[in-house]
């Protein structure tokens, strides 16, 4: 349809202009952040400036919808202010008709910002918050020590004074095995184990278990029987926006089947899909507010877009909080800011001139 194409041809330059501004003063204060940091480690100018740019693909995935809602709230402003919507309205054309590209692009880009953040923000982030760590010289050890790990459904817990990832050893270790019911079946000590790339293999162990009323001990005899990988023992230093969405669903599989907390993980999964809707949420938005401005267009898009993306920012903020610390479901606390940006959209497209 040929206004199918202006409306398109209109909206195109806008909002290549605006992603690009967006991008810029997200990647700015991410480096003014991190600015006296960098200068206190006397940090070469070359290597912030590397930092920086491996920032741009998560700065363009945050300034995408903000983009594509002042692009579209100024485009139809601005196509109000110039009486083309009243022609088109006179035609007969109903306004959700005539705004249906930008819906369009909104749906497109939401499917495009969920594959672009899995294959391209993901990698580029890790490689930035590795450079950052380097450069600030902020080491990371996966040693753990105090350990309490449950596995098998819980019918294995292990009790672990330190993990020495380099040697892959168990040190200051205790096995309780419990049957299917949760009752004592055995507990096994040992000054440490090593692992043999299949199985644990303990030093000296002692096992205690019930024997005609009495918790007898004695020698524990070879075994391979423990066979849970090292990875469950070592400290969680990958952080779940760093990995992709499938690696991410397996992660809080481990960290189930090992009875750790797995909240955040899970809230974290939720709201990788619930934020790629944000770019259909904000087209919605956008043309219920695009035909209400006909002075200082650009400035009142501008102040709405800011507004509605620090709003709906805002309550993301607090509900994934909330559900990062177990007030609310996870699901609740990525999808909530969405449903009510929904109705809100609805309700504002139902009042739009027409």
């Amino acid at each position: 349809m040929i206004l199918d194409r202006y409306l398109v041809r209109q909206f195109m330059p806008i909002f290549f202009a605006a992603i690009g501004m967006f991008m810029l003063l997200l990647s700015l204060i991410d480096l003014f952040a991190h600015l006296v940091r960098y200068l206190n480690n006397e940090v070469p100018f070359n290597e912030i400036m590397r930092i920086s740019i491996f920032y741009l693909p998560k700065s363009f995935s945050y300034a995408l919808p903000i983009a594509l809602l002042f692009a579209s709230a100024y485009t139809l402003g601005d196509l109000y202010s110039r009486n083309e919507l009243t022609s088109v309205f006179s035609s007969g054309i109903p306004f959700w008709r005539f705004s249906l590209p930008l819906v369009c692009i909104g749906l497109l880009a939401s499917v495009f910002s969920f594959f672009f953040d899995d294959n391209i923000v993901i990698p580029t982030l890790k490689v930035k918050n590795d450079l950052s760590r380097t450069a600030l010289n902020q080491q990371v050890s996966e040693s753990n020590s105090d350990i309490v790990i449950k596995a098998r459904g819980g019918e294995i817990i292990y009790s672990v004074d330190y993990y020495d990832i380099e040697r892959q050893t168990l040190n200051g270790i205790s096995i309780v095995e419990l049957d299917s019911q949760g009752d004592f079946i055995s507990l096994i000590r040992a000054q440490y184990a090593n692992w043999t790339g299949e199985f644990w293999t303990f030093e000296n162990p002692i096992i205690y278990q019930w024997d005609s009323g009495f918790l007898r001990s004695g020698p524990l005899s070879d075994t391979d029987e423990f066979r849970e990988d090292p990875d469950i023992f070592r400290r969680s230093a990958v952080r779940h926006d760093e990995l992709k969405a499938l690696d991410s669903r397996d992660l809080i599989q481990d960290l189930r089947e090992a009875g750790l907390p797995y909240t955040e993980a899970l809230s974290d999964f939720h709201h990788r899909f619930s934020f790629s809707t944000v770019s259909f949420i904000v087209m919605v938005l956008s043309i219920s507010m695009g035909g209400r401005f006909r002075k200082n267009i650009l400035l009142m898009s501008l102040l709405a877009s800011l507004s509605a993306a620090v709003a709906f920012y805002v309550i993301e903020m607090i509900t994934m909080m909330m559900a990062r610390m177990g007030y609310i479901p996870p699901f609740i606390g990525a999808w909530f800011p969405v449903a009510v940006f929904v109705i809100i959209g609805a309700l504002l497209l139902a009042g739009a001139k027409t």
